[in-house]
């Protein structure tokens, strides 16, 4: 099982599971972590997690600052597992705690595309949630004060050019695509499409 989790807002107040990782590669990437209650990252059996460019806010509490969590597993038993963190920016305290050993090249399996610097998630973020509906904040704290873990905190955040308003240049390293359409924008897309195919008895209305 390979999966990724990319581009996701976990806001304020979710507890754990963000994901929960058994079996397989998962690639976290690009996500934007803020204040979770227990931990954000869980695994049993033995997961191969690589997260690359995601950042983790952790909430005031002391007790619950840690990222990852083994569940059900003592130390001698997940000391073996692959857990890294690269390029991820930790803020308030969050803290993540890798194991395994730590070889670049062991996480292909657990990877799908070069991950942007974490200084973006906002942008890469800032349609995740609800369709049509605003983040349970404003995405405009920067959090640029934050540790910088891995690799990338010497620059290599991912490949390809994209400026940071791009959008898909951002994800796929390339490109001059603008940002994805507002909610209002794709309702009228919608209709439009709705209108075209249901006027003149089924026929096409044609546009000159």
């Amino acid at each position: 099982m390979q999966v990724t989790f990319a581009f996701n807002h976990f806001g304020r107040g979710l507890i754990q599971r963000m994901p929960r990782c058994r079996l397989g590669y998962f690639h976290v990437v690009n996500n934007d972590f803020t204040e979770w209650k227990m931990y954000a990252i869980g695994g049993s059996a033995n997961p191969m997690i690589n997260s690359q460019g995601n950042r983790y806010i952790a909430p005031p509490s002391a007790d619950s600052k840690e990222v990852t969590k083994r569940v059900d597993t003592d130390e001698g038993h997940w000391a073996g597992w692959n857990w890294r963190t690269d390029g991820d920016i930790m803020v308030n305290g969050a803290f993540f705690v890798p194991s395994g050993d730590g070889l670049s090249d062991i996480y292909a399996k657990a990877s799908s595309y070069e991950p942007r610097s974490a200084s973006l998630v906002t942008q890469l973020t800032m349609y995740a949630g609800v369709f049509g509906g605003p983040r349970d904040d404003d995405g405009s704290e920067s959090y640029t004060d934050g540790t910088i873990t891995g690799d990338s905190a010497s620059g290599n955040t991912g490949r390809g050019g994209g400026g940071d308003g791009d959008y898909f240049g951002m994800m796929f390293g390339g490109g001059t695509i603008a940002m994805p359409p507002p909610s209002t924008t794709i309702f009228f897309i919608i209709l439009f499409i709705y209108i075209t195919t249901t006027t003149n008895n089924g026929g096409l209305l044609l546009l000159l």
